[in-house]
Protein backbone atom coordinates (compact mmCIF):
# COMPACT_ATOMS: atom_id res chain seq x y z
CA UNK A 1 0.00 0.00 0.00
CA UNK A 2 2.87 2.37 0.88
CA UNK A 3 4.51 1.63 -2.45
CA UNK A 4 1.28 2.46 -4.28
CA UNK A 5 1.01 5.79 -2.47
CA UNK A 6 4.62 6.64 -3.32
CA UNK A 7 3.96 5.71 -6.96
CA UNK A 8 0.86 7.95 -7.11
CA UNK A 9 2.82 10.79 -5.53
CA UNK A 10 5.57 10.48 -8.11
CA UNK A 11 3.00 10.54 -10.91
CA UNK A 12 1.51 13.77 -9.59
CA UNK A 13 4.97 15.29 -9.24
CA UNK A 14 5.77 14.38 -12.85
CA UNK A 15 2.45 15.83 -14.02
CA UNK A 16 3.36 19.13 -12.38
CA UNK A 17 6.91 19.04 -13.77
CA UNK A 18 6.09 18.13 -17.36
CA UNK A 19 3.55 19.75 -19.69
CA UNK A 20 3.10 16.84 -22.07
CA UNK A 21 -0.08 18.12 -23.74
CA UNK A 22 0.04 20.79 -26.39
CA UNK A 23 -1.18 24.31 -25.64
CA UNK A 24 -4.21 23.91 -27.87
CA UNK A 25 -5.52 20.89 -25.96
CA UNK A 26 -9.18 21.58 -25.14
CA UNK A 27 -10.22 19.90 -21.87
CA UNK A 28 -13.89 20.44 -22.61
CA UNK A 29 -13.55 18.23 -25.66
CA UNK A 30 -13.04 15.23 -23.41
CA UNK A 31 -16.64 15.14 -22.28
CA UNK A 32 -18.48 16.64 -25.24
CA UNK A 33 -21.55 14.48 -25.79
CA UNK A 34 -21.43 12.58 -29.10
CA UNK A 35 -24.50 14.34 -30.47
CA UNK A 36 -24.83 15.85 -33.94
CA UNK A 37 -25.05 19.61 -34.40
CA UNK A 38 -28.36 21.28 -35.23
CA UNK A 39 -29.29 20.97 -38.90
CA UNK A 40 -31.51 23.54 -40.52
CA UNK A 41 -32.56 21.96 -43.81
CA UNK A 42 -32.82 18.25 -43.15
CA UNK A 43 -29.42 17.25 -44.57
CA UNK A 44 -26.16 18.46 -43.09
CA UNK A 45 -23.16 19.52 -45.14
CA UNK A 46 -21.49 16.11 -44.82
CA UNK A 47 -24.64 14.01 -45.16
CA UNK A 48 -25.96 12.55 -48.39
CA UNK A 49 -29.50 11.45 -49.09
CA UNK A 50 -28.53 7.79 -49.11
CA UNK A 51 -27.25 7.91 -45.52
CA UNK A 52 -28.65 5.51 -42.89
CA UNK A 53 -32.02 6.03 -41.25
CA UNK A 54 -32.66 9.48 -39.78
CA UNK A 55 -34.79 10.64 -36.91
CA UNK A 56 -35.77 14.32 -37.03
CA UNK A 57 -36.74 16.32 -33.98
CA UNK A 58 -38.59 19.57 -34.52
CA UNK A 59 -38.45 22.38 -31.97
CA UNK A 60 -38.66 26.13 -31.73
CA UNK A 61 -35.09 26.50 -32.92
CA UNK A 62 -35.60 24.59 -36.18
CA UNK A 63 -35.13 20.96 -37.11
CA UNK A 64 -32.41 18.96 -35.44
CA UNK A 65 -31.54 15.72 -37.17
CA UNK A 66 -30.18 12.69 -35.37
CA UNK A 67 -28.63 10.15 -37.73
CA UNK A 68 -29.20 6.54 -36.77
CA UNK A 69 -27.17 3.58 -37.92
CA UNK A 70 -23.70 5.05 -37.61
CA UNK A 71 -21.27 5.90 -34.83
CA UNK A 72 -20.99 9.63 -34.25
CA UNK A 73 -17.60 10.54 -32.81
CA UNK A 74 -16.92 14.14 -31.89
CA UNK A 75 -13.74 13.54 -29.91
CA UNK A 76 -11.61 10.62 -28.88
CA UNK A 77 -8.71 10.20 -26.49
CA UNK A 78 -6.67 7.54 -28.22
CA UNK A 79 -5.25 4.56 -26.37
CA UNK A 80 -1.59 4.34 -27.38
CA UNK A 81 1.08 1.75 -26.74
CA UNK A 82 3.88 2.80 -24.34
CA UNK A 83 7.35 3.31 -25.75
CA UNK A 84 9.85 0.53 -25.17
CA UNK A 85 11.84 2.65 -22.72
CA UNK A 86 8.83 4.25 -21.05
CA UNK A 87 9.18 2.25 -17.84
CA UNK A 88 12.44 4.11 -17.28
CA UNK A 89 11.39 7.64 -18.30
CA UNK A 90 7.86 7.66 -16.89
CA UNK A 91 6.66 9.93 -19.71
CA UNK A 92 3.48 7.90 -20.29
CA UNK A 93 2.52 8.07 -16.60
CA UNK A 94 3.06 11.81 -16.60
CA UNK A 95 0.97 12.17 -19.77
CA UNK A 96 -1.93 10.19 -18.30
CA UNK A 97 -1.75 12.10 -15.02
CA UNK A 98 -1.91 15.36 -16.96
CA UNK A 99 -4.92 14.19 -19.00
CA UNK A 100 -6.77 13.10 -15.85
CA UNK A 101 -5.97 16.35 -14.06
CA UNK A 102 -7.40 18.36 -16.92
CA UNK A 103 -10.40 16.05 -17.15
CA UNK A 104 -11.08 16.72 -13.48
CA UNK A 105 -11.10 20.44 -14.20
CA UNK A 106 -13.62 19.79 -16.96
CA UNK A 107 -15.88 17.86 -14.58
CA UNK A 108 -15.70 20.67 -12.03
CA UNK A 109 -16.68 23.18 -14.70
CA UNK A 110 -19.52 21.10 -16.18
CA UNK A 111 -20.92 20.40 -12.71
CA UNK A 112 -21.49 24.13 -12.30
CA UNK A 113 -23.98 24.02 -15.16
CA UNK A 114 -25.85 20.82 -14.33
CA UNK A 115 -29.61 21.39 -14.07
CA UNK A 116 -31.62 19.21 -16.43
CA UNK A 117 -30.98 15.72 -15.07
CA UNK A 118 -32.00 14.32 -11.67
CA UNK A 119 -28.61 13.68 -10.12
CA UNK A 120 -27.59 14.83 -6.67
CA UNK A 121 -23.99 15.99 -7.06
CA UNK A 122 -23.58 16.98 -3.43
CA UNK A 123 -21.65 14.14 -1.77
CA UNK A 124 -18.34 13.24 -0.21
CA UNK A 125 -17.24 9.60 -0.12
CA UNK A 126 -13.62 10.13 0.86
CA UNK A 127 -13.98 7.58 3.65
CA UNK A 128 -14.60 4.84 1.06
CA UNK A 129 -11.39 5.50 -0.86
CA UNK A 130 -9.64 2.77 1.16
CA UNK A 131 -11.90 0.17 -0.48
CA UNK A 132 -11.29 1.10 -4.13
CA UNK A 133 -8.35 -1.33 -4.40
CA UNK A 134 -10.68 -4.35 -4.14
CA UNK A 135 -12.69 -6.07 -6.85
CA UNK A 136 -16.02 -6.38 -5.04
CA UNK A 137 -18.60 -8.47 -6.87
CA UNK A 138 -22.05 -9.28 -5.46
CA UNK A 139 -22.87 -12.09 -7.86
CA UNK A 140 -25.78 -14.37 -7.10
CA UNK A 141 -28.58 -13.88 -4.60
CA UNK A 142 -27.91 -11.17 -1.97
CA UNK A 143 -29.39 -13.43 0.72
CA UNK A 144 -27.40 -16.57 -0.11
CA UNK A 145 -23.67 -16.92 0.52
CA UNK A 146 -21.77 -17.98 -2.62
CA UNK A 147 -18.24 -19.31 -3.01
CA UNK A 148 -16.98 -15.86 -3.99
CA UNK A 149 -15.73 -14.16 -0.84
CA UNK A 150 -14.88 -10.60 -1.98
CA UNK A 151 -18.40 -9.21 -1.77
CA UNK A 152 -20.46 -6.60 0.12
CA UNK A 153 -23.67 -8.56 0.66
CA UNK A 154 -24.04 -7.58 4.35
CA UNK A 155 -24.10 -3.92 3.24
CA UNK A 156 -26.47 -4.73 0.39
CA UNK A 157 -28.97 -6.49 2.65
CA UNK A 158 -28.72 -3.65 5.17
CA UNK A 159 -29.69 -1.18 2.44
CA UNK A 160 -32.54 -3.41 1.27
CA UNK A 161 -33.87 -3.68 4.82
CA UNK A 162 -33.88 0.14 5.06
CA UNK A 163 -35.97 0.46 1.88
CA UNK A 164 -38.23 -2.40 2.98
CA UNK A 165 -39.09 -0.40 6.11
CA UNK A 166 -39.66 2.69 3.99
CA UNK A 167 -42.11 0.85 1.73
CA UNK A 168 -43.71 -1.13 4.59
CA UNK A 169 -42.92 -4.77 3.93
CA UNK A 170 -41.61 -7.25 6.51
CA UNK A 171 -38.10 -8.65 6.18
CA UNK A 172 -39.32 -12.21 5.65
CA UNK A 173 -41.84 -11.14 3.00
CA UNK A 174 -39.60 -9.30 0.56
CA UNK A 175 -36.78 -10.05 -1.86
CA UNK A 176 -34.61 -7.52 -3.63
CA UNK A 177 -31.19 -6.51 -4.81
CA UNK A 178 -29.12 -3.47 -5.73
CA UNK A 179 -29.27 -2.95 -9.47
CA UNK A 180 -26.86 -1.28 -11.85
CA UNK A 181 -29.35 1.48 -12.74
CA UNK A 182 -33.02 2.48 -12.69
CA UNK A 183 -33.67 0.82 -16.04
CA UNK A 184 -32.59 -2.53 -14.62
CA UNK A 185 -35.07 -2.05 -11.77
CA UNK A 186 -37.88 -1.55 -14.29
CA UNK A 187 -36.74 -4.48 -16.41
CA UNK A 188 -36.73 -6.72 -13.34
CA UNK A 189 -40.06 -5.53 -11.96
CA UNK A 190 -41.84 -6.01 -15.28
CA UNK A 191 -40.14 -9.39 -15.79
CA UNK A 192 -41.47 -10.57 -12.42
CA UNK A 193 -44.92 -9.42 -13.49
CA UNK A 194 -44.61 -11.27 -16.79
CA UNK A 195 -43.50 -14.47 -15.02
CA UNK A 196 -46.42 -14.22 -12.61
CA UNK A 197 -48.91 -13.49 -15.41
CA UNK A 198 -47.40 -14.94 -18.63
CA UNK A 199 -50.27 -13.85 -20.88
CA UNK A 200 -50.70 -10.45 -19.22
CA UNK A 201 -50.81 -7.15 -21.11
CA UNK A 202 -48.44 -4.37 -20.03
CA UNK A 203 -50.15 -1.02 -19.43
CA UNK A 204 -48.05 2.15 -19.10
CA UNK A 205 -48.77 5.83 -19.54
CA UNK A 206 -47.35 7.57 -22.59
CA UNK A 207 -45.06 9.59 -20.28
CA UNK A 208 -43.46 6.52 -18.69
CA UNK A 209 -39.70 6.13 -18.88
CA UNK A 210 -38.44 4.66 -22.15
CA UNK A 211 -37.13 1.60 -20.29
CA UNK A 212 -40.71 0.45 -19.70
CA UNK A 213 -41.37 0.18 -23.43
CA UNK A 214 -37.92 -1.34 -23.88
CA UNK A 215 -39.01 -4.07 -21.46
CA UNK A 216 -42.12 -4.72 -23.57
CA UNK A 217 -39.93 -5.18 -26.66
CA UNK A 218 -37.38 -7.35 -24.89
CA UNK A 219 -39.99 -9.66 -23.38
CA UNK A 220 -42.24 -9.63 -26.48
CA UNK A 221 -45.14 -8.41 -24.37
CA UNK A 222 -48.34 -6.92 -25.69
CA UNK A 223 -48.29 -3.29 -24.55
CA UNK A 224 -51.04 -0.68 -24.24
CA UNK A 225 -49.93 2.95 -24.04
CA UNK A 226 -52.34 4.93 -21.86
CA UNK A 227 -53.10 8.65 -22.28
CA UNK A 228 -52.06 11.16 -19.65
CA UNK A 229 -53.59 14.23 -18.07
CA UNK A 230 -52.05 17.65 -18.68
CA UNK A 231 -49.93 17.17 -15.55
CA UNK A 232 -48.35 14.04 -17.03
CA UNK A 233 -50.25 11.74 -14.64
CA UNK A 234 -51.88 8.62 -16.05
CA UNK A 235 -55.44 9.16 -17.26
CA UNK A 236 -57.47 6.52 -15.42
CA UNK A 237 -60.50 7.09 -17.66
CA UNK A 238 -58.43 5.98 -20.66
CA UNK A 239 -56.91 3.18 -18.57
CA UNK A 240 -60.41 1.96 -17.78
CA UNK A 241 -61.37 1.85 -21.47
CA UNK A 242 -58.27 -0.15 -22.34
CA UNK A 243 -58.70 -2.56 -19.41
CA UNK A 244 -62.33 -3.26 -20.33
CA UNK A 245 -61.30 -3.91 -23.94
CA UNK A 246 -58.92 -6.62 -22.71
CA UNK A 247 -60.82 -8.11 -19.75
CA UNK A 248 -59.92 -11.64 -20.79
CA UNK A 249 -56.21 -11.08 -20.12
CA UNK A 250 -54.42 -10.21 -16.86
CA UNK A 251 -52.97 -6.72 -16.42
CA UNK A 252 -49.37 -5.77 -15.67
CA UNK A 253 -49.14 -2.07 -14.86
CA UNK A 254 -46.27 0.37 -14.61
CA UNK A 255 -47.13 3.16 -12.17
CA UNK A 256 -44.91 6.24 -12.26
CA UNK A 257 -43.79 7.77 -8.99
CA UNK A 258 -42.57 10.85 -10.84
CA UNK A 259 -42.60 10.89 -14.65
CA UNK A 260 -39.39 11.58 -16.55
CA UNK A 261 -40.28 14.94 -18.09
CA UNK A 262 -42.96 16.54 -15.90
CA UNK A 263 -42.33 14.82 -12.58
CA UNK A 264 -45.98 13.73 -12.36
CA UNK A 265 -46.99 11.10 -9.80
CA UNK A 266 -49.58 8.56 -10.92
CA UNK A 267 -52.41 8.11 -8.44
CA UNK A 268 -51.67 4.58 -7.21
CA UNK A 269 -54.91 4.32 -5.21
CA UNK A 270 -56.99 5.40 -8.21
CA UNK A 271 -55.17 2.90 -10.45
CA UNK A 272 -55.99 0.08 -8.00
CA UNK A 273 -59.61 1.26 -7.75
CA UNK A 274 -59.86 1.34 -11.56
CA UNK A 275 -58.57 -2.23 -11.80
CA UNK A 276 -61.07 -3.43 -9.22
CA UNK A 277 -63.96 -1.59 -10.89
CA UNK A 278 -63.04 -3.28 -14.18
CA UNK A 279 -63.36 -6.69 -12.52
CA UNK A 280 -59.68 -7.52 -12.06
CA UNK A 281 -59.15 -9.47 -8.86
CA UNK A 282 -55.81 -9.06 -7.07
CA UNK A 283 -54.47 -12.30 -8.51
CA UNK A 284 -55.12 -11.02 -12.05
CA UNK A 285 -53.00 -7.88 -11.93
CA UNK A 286 -49.43 -6.97 -11.07
CA UNK A 287 -48.28 -3.40 -10.36
CA UNK A 288 -44.67 -2.25 -10.68
CA UNK A 289 -43.94 1.21 -9.25
CA UNK A 290 -41.18 3.09 -11.06
CA UNK A 291 -39.90 5.42 -8.35
CA UNK A 292 -36.58 6.27 -10.03
CA UNK A 293 -36.34 9.77 -8.51
CA UNK A 294 -39.41 10.53 -6.45
CA UNK A 295 -39.77 7.07 -4.94
CA UNK A 296 -37.32 8.21 -2.28
CA UNK A 297 -38.64 11.75 -2.02
CA UNK A 298 -42.39 11.16 -1.74
CA UNK A 299 -42.31 9.34 1.63
CA UNK A 300 -41.02 12.60 3.14
CA UNK A 301 -43.63 14.92 1.58
CA UNK A 302 -46.52 15.79 3.85
CA UNK A 303 -49.95 14.72 2.59
CA UNK A 304 -48.37 12.76 -0.27
CA UNK A 305 -50.00 9.40 -1.08
CA UNK A 306 -48.10 6.36 0.13
CA UNK A 307 -46.27 3.79 -1.91
CA UNK A 308 -46.62 0.77 0.33
CA UNK A 309 -46.62 -3.00 0.07
CA UNK A 310 -49.67 -2.89 2.32
CA UNK A 311 -51.39 -2.12 -0.97
CA UNK A 312 -51.66 -4.76 -3.75
CA UNK A 313 -48.44 -3.83 -5.55
CA UNK A 314 -45.81 -6.27 -6.77
CA UNK A 315 -42.55 -4.31 -6.86
CA UNK A 316 -40.90 -0.92 -6.40
CA UNK A 317 -37.65 0.35 -7.88
CA UNK A 318 -35.66 3.51 -7.17
CA UNK A 319 -32.37 4.92 -8.46
CA UNK A 320 -29.41 5.29 -6.13
CA UNK A 321 -27.48 7.83 -8.21
CA UNK A 322 -30.33 10.34 -8.26
CA UNK A 323 -31.65 11.67 -4.96
CA UNK A 324 -29.29 9.61 -2.79
CA UNK A 325 -26.27 10.87 -4.71
CA UNK A 326 -24.06 7.90 -5.56
CA UNK A 327 -21.14 8.61 -7.91
CA UNK A 328 -22.01 5.62 -10.09
CA UNK A 329 -25.38 4.56 -11.58
CA UNK A 330 -27.18 2.09 -9.31
CA UNK A 331 -30.62 1.39 -7.91
CA UNK A 332 -32.75 -0.65 -5.54
CA UNK A 333 -35.39 -3.17 -6.59
CA UNK A 334 -37.76 -4.79 -4.08
CA UNK A 335 -40.51 -7.32 -4.77
CA UNK A 336 -42.47 -9.86 -2.76
CA UNK A 337 -40.66 -13.07 -1.79
CA UNK A 338 -43.53 -15.19 -3.07
CA UNK A 339 -43.15 -13.67 -6.55
CA UNK A 340 -39.43 -14.25 -6.96
CA UNK A 341 -39.76 -18.04 -6.87
CA UNK A 342 -41.18 -17.95 -10.40
CA UNK A 343 -38.03 -16.22 -11.63
CA UNK A 344 -35.16 -17.86 -9.74
CA UNK A 345 -33.01 -20.88 -10.46
CA UNK A 346 -30.11 -22.53 -8.64
CA UNK A 347 -26.64 -22.14 -10.16
CA UNK A 348 -24.10 -24.72 -9.00
CA UNK A 349 -21.18 -22.68 -10.35
CA UNK A 350 -22.09 -19.85 -7.97
CA UNK A 351 -23.29 -22.04 -5.11
CA UNK A 352 -26.15 -19.55 -5.04
CA UNK A 353 -29.46 -18.71 -6.65
CA UNK A 354 -29.89 -16.55 -9.74
CA UNK A 355 -32.89 -14.21 -9.77
CA UNK A 356 -31.37 -10.94 -10.99
CA UNK A 357 -31.11 -9.43 -14.47
CA UNK A 358 -27.33 -9.16 -14.44
CA UNK A 359 -24.88 -11.82 -13.29
CA UNK A 360 -22.01 -9.87 -11.80
CA UNK A 361 -23.14 -6.81 -9.87
CA UNK A 362 -21.24 -3.79 -8.64
CA UNK A 363 -20.22 -4.56 -5.07
CA UNK A 364 -19.10 -1.00 -4.43
CA UNK A 365 -22.58 0.51 -4.97
CA UNK A 366 -24.03 -1.01 -1.76
CA UNK A 367 -21.15 0.55 0.20
CA UNK A 368 -21.96 4.03 -1.11
CA UNK A 369 -25.69 3.59 -0.46
CA UNK A 370 -25.12 2.18 3.03
CA UNK A 371 -22.74 5.03 3.88
CA UNK A 372 -25.21 7.75 2.79
CA UNK A 373 -28.24 6.16 4.45
CA UNK A 374 -26.34 5.94 7.72
CA UNK A 375 -25.10 9.53 7.50
CA UNK A 376 -28.45 11.10 6.60
CA UNK A 377 -31.16 8.78 7.85
CA UNK A 378 -34.86 9.48 7.43
CA UNK A 379 -34.61 12.93 9.05
CA UNK A 380 -31.73 13.98 6.81
CA UNK A 381 -33.62 13.00 3.67
CA UNK A 382 -36.72 14.81 4.92
CA UNK A 383 -34.76 18.06 5.26
CA UNK A 384 -33.30 17.67 1.76
CA UNK A 385 -36.71 16.95 0.24
CA UNK A 386 -38.18 20.07 1.84
CA UNK A 387 -35.26 22.14 0.55
CA UNK A 388 -35.71 20.82 -3.00
CA UNK A 389 -39.44 21.52 -3.06
CA UNK A 390 -38.90 25.01 -1.65
CA UNK A 391 -36.25 25.83 -4.25
CA UNK A 392 -38.38 24.38 -7.05
CA UNK A 393 -41.24 26.73 -6.14
CA UNK A 394 -38.74 29.59 -6.08
CA UNK A 395 -37.59 28.77 -9.62
CA UNK A 396 -41.13 28.40 -10.94
CA UNK A 397 -42.20 31.73 -9.44
CA UNK A 398 -39.15 33.56 -10.75
CA UNK A 399 -39.66 32.14 -14.25
CA UNK A 400 -43.25 33.34 -14.34
CA UNK A 401 -42.22 36.76 -13.00
CA UNK A 402 -39.86 36.98 -15.97
CA UNK A 403 -42.74 36.24 -18.37
CA UNK A 404 -41.75 32.63 -19.02
CA UNK A 405 -44.39 29.89 -19.02
CA UNK A 406 -43.66 27.37 -16.29
CA UNK A 407 -45.33 24.45 -14.52
CA UNK A 408 -44.58 22.59 -11.30
CA UNK A 409 -46.57 19.56 -10.21
CA UNK A 410 -47.65 19.54 -6.57
CA UNK A 411 -45.51 16.58 -5.49
CA UNK A 412 -42.50 17.34 -7.65
CA UNK A 413 -39.23 19.26 -7.83
CA UNK A 414 -39.20 19.16 -11.64
CA UNK A 415 -39.88 22.62 -13.09
CA UNK A 416 -41.14 22.58 -16.69
CA UNK A 417 -40.80 25.68 -18.90
CA UNK A 418 -40.49 26.76 -22.53
CA UNK A 419 -37.70 25.13 -24.50
CA UNK A 420 -34.80 27.55 -25.15
CA UNK A 421 -34.43 28.48 -28.83
CA UNK A 422 -30.66 28.05 -28.79
CA UNK A 423 -29.34 24.47 -28.64
CA UNK A 424 -26.00 25.76 -27.37
CA UNK A 425 -27.78 27.21 -24.36
CA UNK A 426 -29.45 23.83 -23.83
CA UNK A 427 -26.08 22.08 -23.93
CA UNK A 428 -24.43 24.64 -21.66
CA UNK A 429 -26.98 24.07 -18.89
CA UNK A 430 -27.44 20.38 -19.78
CA UNK A 431 -31.21 20.76 -20.00
CA UNK A 432 -33.49 17.84 -20.81
CA UNK A 433 -35.94 18.76 -23.57
CA UNK A 434 -38.97 17.20 -25.23
CA UNK A 435 -40.92 18.93 -27.95
CA UNK A 436 -41.65 22.52 -26.91
CA UNK A 437 -40.65 22.14 -23.27
CA UNK A 438 -37.53 21.77 -21.17
CA UNK A 439 -37.12 21.12 -17.48
CA UNK A 440 -34.86 21.73 -14.51
CA UNK A 441 -34.77 19.08 -11.79
CA UNK A 442 -34.07 20.77 -8.46
CA UNK A 443 -31.86 18.44 -6.44
CA UNK A 444 -30.07 18.91 -3.09
CA UNK A 445 -26.98 20.10 -4.95
CA UNK A 446 -28.95 22.85 -6.75
CA UNK A 447 -28.69 26.04 -4.71
CA UNK A 448 -30.60 29.31 -4.94
CA UNK A 449 -27.40 30.93 -6.21
CA UNK A 450 -27.20 28.42 -9.06
CA UNK A 451 -30.85 29.00 -9.95
CA UNK A 452 -30.33 32.78 -9.95
CA UNK A 453 -27.34 32.35 -12.28
CA UNK A 454 -29.46 30.22 -14.63
CA UNK A 455 -32.39 32.66 -14.54
CA UNK A 456 -30.17 35.64 -15.31
CA UNK A 457 -28.56 33.78 -18.21
CA UNK A 458 -31.91 32.63 -19.59
CA UNK A 459 -33.51 36.10 -19.40
CA UNK A 460 -30.52 37.69 -21.13
CA UNK A 461 -30.60 35.13 -23.95
CA UNK A 462 -34.37 35.43 -24.40
CA UNK A 463 -34.03 39.17 -24.93
CA UNK A 464 -31.84 38.34 -27.94
CA UNK A 465 -33.96 35.45 -29.22
CA UNK A 466 -37.11 37.60 -29.34
CA UNK A 467 -35.60 41.01 -30.08
CA UNK A 468 -37.07 40.89 -33.59
CA UNK A 469 -40.56 41.08 -32.10
CA UNK A 470 -41.41 37.42 -32.64
CA UNK A 471 -43.85 35.94 -30.15
CA UNK A 472 -42.85 33.61 -27.36
CA UNK A 473 -44.19 30.06 -27.86
CA UNK A 474 -47.59 28.97 -26.63
CA UNK A 475 -47.31 26.04 -24.23
CA UNK A 476 -51.03 25.59 -23.50
CA UNK A 477 -51.02 22.11 -25.06
CA UNK A 478 -47.99 21.10 -22.98
CA UNK A 479 -48.59 22.67 -19.56
CA UNK A 480 -52.18 23.93 -19.69
CA UNK A 481 -53.62 27.42 -20.13
CA UNK A 482 -53.18 28.18 -16.41
CA UNK A 483 -49.41 27.80 -16.71
CA UNK A 484 -48.95 29.34 -20.16
CA UNK A 485 -48.25 33.07 -20.24
CA UNK A 486 -47.71 33.53 -23.94
CA UNK A 487 -49.32 36.65 -25.47
CA UNK A 488 -52.56 34.73 -26.03
CA UNK A 489 -52.86 33.49 -22.44
CA UNK A 490 -51.29 36.27 -20.38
Amino acid sequence: MVGALESNQSILEMAEKFEILSDDFDPTAVVTEPLPSPVANGIGPDQEKDNPKRNSVTNGGGEREMVLGRNVHTTSLAVTEPESNDEHTGDKEAYMASVLARYRKTLVERTKYHLGYPYNLDFDYGALGQLQHFSINNLGDPFIESNYGVHSRPFEVGVLDWFARLWEIERDDYWGYITNCGTEGNLHGILVGREMLPDGILYASSESHYSVFKAARMYRMECEKVDTLMSGEINCDDLKLKLLANKDKPAILNVNIGTTVKGAVDDLDLVIKTLEECGFSHDRFYIHCDGALFGLMMPFVKRAPKVSFNKPIGSVSVSGHKFVGCPMPCGVQITRMKHIKALSSNVEYLASRDATIMGSRNGHAPLFLWYTLNRKGYKGFQKEVQKCLRNAHYLKDRLREAGISAMLNELSSTVVFERPKDEEFVRRWQLACQGNIAHVVVMPSVTIEKLDHFLKDLVEHRSVWYEDGSQTPCLAKDVGTNNCICPSHK
